[in-house]
């Protein structure tokens, strides 16, 4: 197994130290935008998970340029490469951002594509360019679509670690707004476990899953659990102003693959955030250096009304 990543301030090559020690991967340090580099990559795959992307929606807001450049180019360099390669499976990462605002039941996967953020239109122009080679040269192409990641290793930048790392410095929680924007959340290894049932998916060549836990929480509701968890007081959540395009509800229907796949999340939302929290209660040598030279100046860009 071939991973391919940029290390940028996201990456960090120590998360996978237990699969090189093993020797279960070859680690390739490179752009996923550099068509040589995918090209020569995608000759010795039978099958392409494209996970690469920009993916914070607050730093799209500021920065919209790279996310149209990784998200939209590097999506057509990996589908480039892999339809000349004739690989076997292209399973393509997108997200339930693509279909906007979610009124009424969650979205399922034939809900009309109305992002908000140019993260999320980026990812929505790389979905249906996935699809478009399907469509059109028959590209054996799977496209996922999954709610709100959490669990080990997830960069700070993000809600979760944000404020237990916060909370677990004695700093403000920044909450956007009222705080009562939802989101469907998931644990990142049932996301895996569903994102292996689709590799291996026989039938299913060109068709959209919706990945989701049914557990629809808001960020008031997240950011009092973990103060709670780890015995700090209320006093530390601090509105900020509201984000612009800030989607009130996320939420998709994945009774789809639920039904083919047979796949259903194996953690409730309660245990899962509690072995968040613990994990990075004990990782501390792990996420301190994530918060420092660049985390901090967008922290400080983001978040002035913190002062």
């Amino acid at each position: 197994m071939v991973v391919l990543d940029k290390l940028t301030y996201a990456g960090n090559k120590e998360n996978l130290r237990d699969l090189l020690d093993g020797k279960k991967i070859d680690f390739v340090k490179g752009d996923v935008c550099d068509r040589d580099l995918v090209g020569r990559l995608a000759k010795q795959a039978d099958a392409v998970v494209h996970f690469a992307a920009e993916t914070h929606v607050d730093r799209s807001i500021l920065e919209a340029g790279d996310f149209v450049q990784t998200d939209v180019v590097g999506t057509f360099s990996v589908l480039e490469a892999s339809r000349k390669a004739e690989v076997d499976r292209v399973l393509a990462i997108s997200t339930d951002e693509v279909y906007g605002e979610a009124e009424g039941e969650p979205c399922r996967e034939d809900a009309p594509l109305m992002p908000k953020s140019p993260y999320a239109a980026s990812k929505a122009g790389a979905d249906r360019l996935a699809f478009s080679y399907f469509a059109t040269y028959g590209l054996p192409v799977v496209i996922s679509r999954c709610t709100n990641n959490y669990g080990p290793y997830q960069h700070p930048e993000k809600l979760i670690p944000l404020f237990v790392t916060n909370a677990l410095e004695d700093k403000p929680l920044p909450v956007y707004g009222t705080g009562k924007n939802t989101r469907d959340w998931i644990h990142v290894d049932d996301h895996c476990a569903a994102l292996e049932g689709l590799l291996e998916a026989k039938g299913v060549a060109g068709e959209v899953f919706n990945i989701g836990a049914s557990e629809e929480h808001s960020v008031n509701e997240i950011a009092s659990a973990i103060l709670k968890t780890l015995g700090k007081p209320k006093s530390l959540l601090k509105a900020v102003p509201d984000r612009p395009g800030h989607v009130q509800r996320h939420a998709v229907d994945a009774g789809k693959i639920r039904s083919k796949l047979r796949w259903k999340p194996s953690r409730s939302f309660a245990e899962g955030l509690q072995e968040a929290v613990h994990w990075y209660r004990e990782h501390e040598a792990w996420w301190k250096p994530t918060k420092v030279g660049d985390f901090q100046e967008y922290y400080e860009a983001q978040y002035r009304a913190l002062g």
